[in-house]
């Protein structure tokens, strides 16, 4: 049990590390002059934030229940609850750029001369800004539950 407990957590951790250099790559990304070959590469990025984040999910649900705490440590942790609620609002902030970056990428490869609207491309800043921003609750609430925070 204790390996596979460790094995669970280098996973997740290194998961959750992709993760956030995925947000910090759209981040950069997304500019004023995004071309073809930026679009298709931002589509491209997007495509392995939805896996890697499918996996954390994976990964994740396997500590909880296969993990040393034991279930009951993390459905009867409020910072746990938190901690999800976190990743569940970068979840869902994130469907406007995947629809950004897809619409974006088509209208690119079928119009040479395609460029996003500012107002689209202000937007979608914003929320890849607001993943971010959000997504530095998350290791918050882990280092609190891993100090036994909220049980």
């Amino acid at each position: 049990m204790d390996t596979t407990d460790l094995v669970l957590a280098i996973l997740h951790h290194l998961l959750v590390f992709s993760l956030a250099g995925i947000i910090g790559a759209e981040f950069v990304l997304v500019r004023g002059d995004l071309g073809a070959t930026t679009l298709k590469r931002l589509a491209g990025i997007d495509r392995h934030y939805g896996i890697i984040a499918a996996l954390i999910i994976i990964v994740g649900v396997c500590r909880v229940l296969f993990g040393l705490k034991g279930w009951e440590f993390y459905i009867y942790n409020w910072v746990f609850w938190a901690k999800m609620a976190a990743f569940a609002i970068v979840g869902l902030l994130s469907i406007v750029p995947t629809i950004g970056f897809i619409s974006w990428n088509r209208q690119a490869s079928g119009n040479p001369s395609f460029a996003v609207p500012a107002a689209e491309l202000a937007s979608v800043k914003s929320y890849v800004r607001a993943e971010g921003f959000i997504f530095l609750l998350i290791p918050v609430f882990a280092a609190a539950m891993a100090r036994g925070y909220g049980y």
